[in-house]
């Protein structure tokens, strides 16, 4: 049986030095079960929890304490792992019991003083435990600088898209206000910008998974749901300005679909790398008809006749449209417009636009402001 004992305590020291090197150490978006498991069973708590109050703003509430307690959680699983392996080493190694294994194993991880002073032989583990403690306590805080640098040039972005793109962001919003305002020509730095934030959030979010869990500072803000926005502004540039769309859309909308098939991939998601451009969207020609009327209104040119444009902007939208409203699902994102259902119910939130308070003639003759 202390041979049992013993296998099983490497069998399990070897997992839990695997999940750690997985999460925090190798730069590569590999699948932490570990991470995904607490994501999933603190994710569920919290929105019981929040499950009364019936209302998108409780759970915001409750689901902000979902990172932070995954991080809390993956620290105490592995520290308890650890804990648990040590223990069936000395154990299967000696003739100590039980109690007085756990206890020595207890004092060597968390650097109190390994207990036994007279078995020498066992001086390896006891080393070997009170290295394992202080290294995963301090690998786990050299992670909290990498995830906070990469969730504040991301939310910097989110923040900067809202007196754009409404809040909740919206792709034909963003357009409407460009035209609203005379800032079109803003548009090609505007798509610039996401172009980069997306494979920056493509390569962090999918090698850190945990950053899916934070939150933005404002309940009506997620940055899914504003890459989402950027997308589908550029998708409906493109197919009614063909000709004067800015490069820049393009690249925009390829680096944003690619972003969310990197993260679905560590995320072990499903979907079609290459769709057929004539598969049905889940947005109905019905939605894109208002938007397109509602742009129109607002200025927006078009070169292409709607019902014509309405074949490309779905042949580009059925490039992530699947991963995107799944992404928003899983991330219990702010039900904004044409951001797919959410796992609550919560009625739609369209983009509040602010009230025009131009004076209406700024001096005797003069046209309005």
């Amino acid at each position: 049986m202390r041979l049992i004992h013993t296998l099983l305590g490497v069998l399990l020291l070897l997992l839990v030095v695997g999940s750690i090197l997985r999460t925090l150490v190798v730069p590569r978006g590999l699948y932490s079960a570990l991470v995904f498991r607490l994501w999933a069973v603190l994710r569920t708590t919290l929105r019981l929890w929040a499950a009364p109050f019936g209302t998108y703003r409780a759970q915001d509430r409750a689901l902000t304490w979902l990172a932070p307690l995954v991080l809390l959680g993956m620290l105490t699983v592995w520290l308890s792992g650890m804990l648990v392996a040590y223990t069936l080493l000395l154990h299967g190694t000696s003739e100590l019991s039980w109690s007085v294994s756990i206890r020595e194993a207890g004092s060597s991880l968390f650097t109190l003083g390994y207990a036994s002073g007279e078995r020498l032989q066992l001086s390896a583990i006891d080393f070997m435990a009170a290295a394992s403690g202080p290294l995963v306590i301090a690998l786990q805080i050299a992670y909290l600088p990498t995830l906070y640098a990469a969730y504040q040039r991301r939310e910097t972005e989110v923040t900067l898209l809202q007196s754009r793109a409404g809040e909740p962001a919206w792709g034909p919003e963003l357009l409407a206000r460009q035209s609203l305002v005379d800032t079109e020509t803003a548009l090609p730095q505007l798509y610039r910008d996401w172009e980069r934030l997306a494979a920056d959030i493509g390569e962090s979010h999918s090698n850190y998974p945990v950053l899916l869990a934070f939150r933005s500072p404002q309940p009506n803000r997620s940055w899914v749901v504003g890459l989402i926005a950027v997308m589908d502004a550029a998708a409906l540039h493109l197919a009614l300005c063909p000709r004067s769309a800015p490069p820049e859309a393009r690249l925009v909308v390829r680096a944003g679909f690619t972003a969310m098939r990197d993260i679905g991939r560590a995320l072990r998601i499903d979907f079609d790398a290459d769709p057929d451009p004539d598969t049905p969207i889940r947005l109905t020609y019905a939605e894109y008809l208002g938007a397109v009327a509602m742009i129109t209104a607002a200025g927006f040119p078009r070169e292409r006749p709607t019902e014509d444009a309405w074949r490309h902007f779905r042949g580009w939208r059925v490039n992530y449209e699947a991963l995107a409203y799944e992404l928003a699902r899983r991330g219990d994102a702010v039900p904004a417009l044409w951001t797919g259902p959410r796992d609550f119910h919560a009625p739609v939130i369209p983009p509040a636009r602010p009230t025009d308070r131009r004076p209406e003639s700024s001096a005797p003759g003069l046209p309005p402001a």
